[in-house]
């Protein structure tokens, strides 16, 4: 019995002590536990304040293999792959930051609203501060900033350029499924760090209309505006052949949404006289006047008449001429985008040619082309220049490789309207322009001279008359 009493209380002791050491192994567990979160945190502390950094993993969208063929612009024939929006990449683009322009349009619609009010009446004059973004920190895409010499004493205002934008069709799905600021993240800071950035936009802003009776039509969501705007764009051209593709109802919204957004427009209007007119621009002490033509147009019906909307076409040069040389009058540099020429042909037609001589002849100091939706080359005329197609800068995706090419072109002008240009080679698929890597930006510049005329293009990206 006493054994038996005994040998039960060895056990119990037995088991105290085993409990015993549990609790000090959880003590003694958590313990460290603290003591490392406490030498982690004075670590990032003292690393903070000694300016160091830690980096992030962003991941990137992915991209799938066999697109399948979608009904869209005749030189764009692909689906693009659409990434999951959880993948999406989701770098931001830079702090916005005033740029300082003020603007003047010769009629009310082109120049309204830029600050988000719109003047809703053509014919009006209107005076505006344009609010753009700028870059005011380290980009985190892959694009490098452009570099635009200008002499010391000499004050330049810095113009870029890109090709044809469309925001509708299979481009709006990625949007849709990775955000509207999808297309611009890889190119941020050519797009934010120059005066003023300029783009061909065929895509209506709409949700009335009637689809026109044309192998393509397209129309993109409001809400594609405010990413377009904060990438960096402060002007677009409506002169081309997809504007009307909802009638009139979608071009009258498509204006007004522009304006709404604070984007200046040229090429289109509530009558002719909105449509051929400028908007005038100054920046740094220069007066820019763009002014925006159209050598497509689907049917007559979308040319704008004397007192209804549509288009400025320059199927007869006198109206453009005359605007170029009122222009011309008023600003110290005018610059003329235009519509025309073949799709995917890199060689412009002949009446590109005779029309881009009529309009420096005129007064134009830059003549920048749209539509073939593959890059045409530059020319040196009369110490001015022309770039005759920039190809697609935002468009459908299709096999044809010289669609998936394009530059985005700085020009950096004077107040006597000399302009001294630079190309930065892109490529662009699936709803994503993304700078070229040196190899094959070397081989773009290399083509690009060859079909361009009296001009050399440099492996720096800057373009000299060929006698320089």
């Amino acid at each position: 019995m006493v054994e038996t009493r005994l040998e039960k209380e060895r056990q119990k002791r037995q088991q105290q002590q085993v409990q015993s050491m549990k609790a000090m192994k959880r003590v003694g567990g958590v313990a460290l536990i603290v003591l490392v979160l406490g030498v982690g945190g004075w670590l990032g502390w003292w690393m903070w304040t000694a300016g160091g950094s830690v980096p992030e993993r962003a991941d990137l969208a992915s991209e799938e293999d066999g697109a399948a063929a979608h009904p869209g612009d005749s030189s764009n024939a692909l689906s693009p792959p659409v990434p999951s929006g959880d993948s999406a990449a989701t770098a931001s683009s830079p702090k916005a930051a005033p740029r300082g322009a003020s603007a003047t349009a010769g009629s009310g619609g082109a120049a309204a609203g830029v600050t988000g009010a719109a003047s809703g009446t053509a014919g009006s004059s209107a005076s505006a501060v344009v609010v753009s973004p700028g870059a005011t920190g380290t980009a985190t895409t892959g694009a490098s900033a452009p570099q635009a010499a200008s002499p010391a004493n000499e004050s330049k205002v810095r113009l870029s350029f890109v090709g044809d934008v469309l925001l509708a069709s299979t481009v709006e799905t990625v949007m849709k499924r990775n955000g509207f600021d999808y297309p611009y993240r890889e190119v941020l800071p050519l797009l934010q760090q120059p005066d003023m950035t300029i783009a061909n936009f065929e895509s209506p802003v709409t949700t009335r209309g009637t689809p026109q009776q044309k192998d393509y039509v397209y129309r993109t969501s409001p809400n594609a505006l405010p990413p377009f705007k904060e990438a960096g764009f402060d002007l677009v051209t409506l002169a081309n052949n997809h504007t009307l593709d909802y009638g009139e109802p979608g071009l009258l919204d498509t204006m007004s949404n522009l304006d709404k957004a604070g984007i200046l427009r040229v090429g289109a209007g509530h009558n002719a006289d909105e449509a051929f007119k400028p908007v005038i621009v100054n920046k740094n002490g220069i007066k820019i006047a763009f002014l925006g033509f159209s050598r497509v147009v689907p049917d007559n019906s979308w040319k704008a008449g004397s007192k209804t909307p549509g288009l400025a076409d320059t199927y007869a040069e006198k109206r453009p001429l005359d605007e170029i040389r009122k222009a011309k009058a008023q600003a110290d540099l005018v610059v003329v985008m235009v519509h025309w020429g073949i799709e995917r042909n890199d060689k412009p037609e002949a009446y590109q040619t005779t029309l881009g001589h009529h309009y420096i002849d005129a007064g134009a100091d830059l003549v920048i082309g749209s539509h073939p939706h593959v890059l045409q080359g530059l020319e040196s005329y009369k110490g001015k220049w022309i770039a005759y197609s920039l190809g697609n800068f935002i468009f459908t995706t299709n096999n044809v490789s010289q669609t998936l090419e394009t530059v985005v072109l700085d020009a950096a002008c004077s107040k006597q309207g000399q302009c001294d240009l630079r190309v930065h080679p892109i490529f662009t698929e699936y709803a994503k322009p993304i700078p070229m890597d040196e190899e094959k930006g070397k081989k773009l510049l290399e083509r690009l001279t060859s079909i361009s005329f009296h001009s050399t293009v440099q492996m720096d990206g800057s373009v000299k008359p060929a006698n320089r």
